[in-house]
C-alpha cells in the first residue's frame, strides 16, 4: 500500500532538516520544527513518511516522557534522546531528526487545571538551551571537549499557543500550521482506500461529503467496514474460545473477505460516525457533572453550588455601582435593576454594561468557546496571561464567572478571548478591564 504525501508537507520538512545540516553564510538556521493544526490530520504519520522517504534516522519522544515524579528526569531525557540522534549521524552517516509527539500535551498550559511543575520548566529550559546551542549538549555530570552533530528536532501539536512563548519565538521554532486543502485530503484519503480498489471519484464523493472531518475519520470508516465480520468470527468461535482462537493460536490466522466498499455503503457508515460525534456533543455530561467549578476556581472546592457574589470593584469601568438596599435608585438619577434582567432576549447582569454583556452573549452564539484570561501590570509586559475559565454555550455561567473575576482581579487586566473549538484558534481578544482605569502600554 503507497501512501500519499503531501508537497506542501514534504517541501517544508525537506527544506528544514537540509538546511540544519549545511553551513550557510550569516544565516541562522531555527533548529526546531513545529507541526501544528486539528487533531486526527496525520501530522505525525506524514511526519513518518516523509522521514522514510528520505531515509532519515530518527529518535522518539512522547508528551508522556515529558513529566516524571523524579525533578529533573525530564530533561535529562531530553538531552539523552538529542545525543542518540547526534550520535546516529556520526555512525550511520545519514541524517537524523529527534521527534517530539503532542509537544503541547505534556508541556503546555490548557487551562488553570494544568499543573505546572519544575519537570516542565526544566524541559522548556533544556529545549531552549539546546536550540540556542545546538552542537555542545552536555548530560548532567559529564562534559566533553568534542561538539556533538547538529540535530534538527521536530515537535507536532494541535495548539501551540499552550507553550511557552520564549520556546516558540521566531529564531528557535519555524512554525508550519498542517490543514490539509482538498486536493491533499483526496490524495491521502485515496492512499487509505487504495488496497480496496475504491475510485478516485467515489473518493472525492465522499470528502466532499464530510469536508469538516479530519483524515483519521476516513480511516475509522475503513475499519468500521470489518465490524461485521468480526461480529460473525466471535459467533462462530464463541465468546469462551475467542480468546485462544486469537491468540497464540496453532491454527492459521483468520481470513475475512472484502467487505463492501461501495460508495453507498461508505457514506452510510460516514453518517453513522457523525451521528455519534454529535451525540457526544449535545450531552455534555462533563459540564453537568462539573458544574461547580465554573463558579469555583480552586481545584476541589465543589461543594457550592452558586458562586459567592463579592462587592463589585469600585475601580471597573465596565460594572454599575448600586445600592444593594435600595436596587431601584443609586442617589445619581439612574435606575438599575436588583435582579438580572435581559437585553434582546439574552442572559444579562445587573453589573456588567449592557456592551461587555453583548460581546459575551456574540462570543458563545457564534458557537466559539469564550476564554477569560487574567494578568498583572508586570507579567502584561510579557503578554503572560493566565486563564481564569473557560465556556461553551451557557451564558449565564460565563457572565456569574466574569462578574466573580472582576471583583477579584480588581488590580489586574481582564480580557475576553473567543476561541474556535473545531480548529482551536483564538478567533477574537478583547481587553475589558485595565488596573485602576489607566490606559495599557506594551
Amino acid at each position: 500500500m503507497s501512501y500519499y504525501i503531501s508537497p506542501r508537507f514534504l517541501d517544508k520538512l525537506a527544506i528544514h532538516i537540509t538546511k540544519n545540516y549545511l553551513d550557510i553564510p550569516s544565516v541562522k538556521v531555527p533548529l526546531i520544527l513545529g507541526i501544528h493544526g486539528r487533531k486526527g490530520e496525520g501530522k505525525s504519520f506524514q511526519c513518518e513518511l516523509a522521514f522514510e522517504r528520505m531515509g532519515i534516522n530518527v529518535v522518539y519522544m512522547s508528551a508522556g516522557e515529558l513529566e516524571s515524579p523524579d525533578a529533573g528526569d525530564p530533561g535529562r531525557l531530553v538531552r539523552l534522546r538529542y545525543r542518540e540522534a547526534a550520535e546516529l549521524v556520526k555512525v550511520r552517516g545519514k541524517m537524523a531528526v529527534l521527534l517530539i509527539n503532542d509537544i503541547d500535551a505534556g508541556a503546555g498550559r490548557v487551562d488553570q487545571y494544568t499543573q505546572y511543575t519544575v519537570n516542565t520548566q526544566n524541559v522548556n529550559g533544556t529545549l531552549m538551551n539546546i536550540a540556542d546551542n545546538p552542537t555542545n549538549v552536555q548530560l548532567p555530570g559529564s562534559y566533553e571537549l568534542e561538539p556533538n552533530c547538529r540535530v534538527p528536532i521536530i515537535v507536532t501539536g494541535n495548539d501551540f499557543s499552550t507553550l511557552y512563548a520564549p520556546l516558540i519565538r521566531d529564531g528557535r521554532m519555524d512554525k508550519f500550521f498542517w490543514e490539509p486543502d482538498r486536493a491533499d485530503r483526496i490524495g491521502i484519503v485515496s492512499g487509505i482506500f487504495e488496497a480496496d480498489g475504491v475510485q478516485r471519484s467515489a473518493v472525492e464523493t465522499l470528502v466532499d461529503t464530510f469536508p469538516e472531518q479530519s483524515i483519521d475519520f476516513y480511516g475509522a470508516i475503513r475499519s468500521r467496514l470489518y465490524d461485521e465480520q468480526v461480529k460473525a468470527l466471535i459467533q462462530e468461535v464463541g465468546l469462551d474460545r475467542i480468546s485462544q482462537r486469537v491468540v497464540n493460536s496453532d491454527q492459521s490466522a483468520p481470513i475475512f473477505r472484502k467487505p463492501n466498499f461501495n460508495l453507498p455503503h461508505l457514506l452510510e457508515v460516514g453518517q453513522q460516525l457523525v451521528a455519534e460525534q454529535r451525540r457526544i456533543q449535545e450531552m455534555g455530561l462533563a459540564e453537568q457533572y462539573n458544574k461547580a467549578l465554573y463558579f469555583n476556581r480552586k481545584l476541589g472546592d465543589v461543594d457550592r453550588e452558586t458562586p459567592k457574589q463579592p462587592a463589585p470593584a469600585s475601580n471597573s469601568q465596565y460594572y454599575h455601582k448600586y445600592e444593594p438596599s435600595n436596587p431601584t435608585n443609586s442617589g445619581n438619577g439612574h435606575e438599575y435593576p436588583s435582579s438580572p434582567v435581559s437585553y434582546a432576549g439574552q442572559p444579562s447582569s445587573t453589573k456588567l454594561t449592557p456592551d461587555v454583556v453583548t460581546q459575551v452573549n456574540q462570543i458563545l452564539k457564534q458557537g466559539l468557546r469564550l476564554g477569560i484570561e487574567t494578568v498583572d501590570e508586570r507579567r502584561f509586559r510579557a503578554n503572560s496571561w493566565n486563564s481564569y475559565g473557560s465556556f461553551q454555550g451557557q451564558a449565564s455561567e460565563a457572565i456569574a464567572a466574569l462578574e466573580a473575576c472582576l471583583a477579584e482581579n480588581t488590580k489586574s487586566y481582564v480580557r475576553l478571548v473567543g476561541i474556535d473549538p473545531e480548529n482551536r484558534r483564538r478567533v477574537t481578544e478583547t481587553i475589558i478591564q485595565r488596573p485602576n482605569g489607566k490606559v495599557a502600554t506594551a
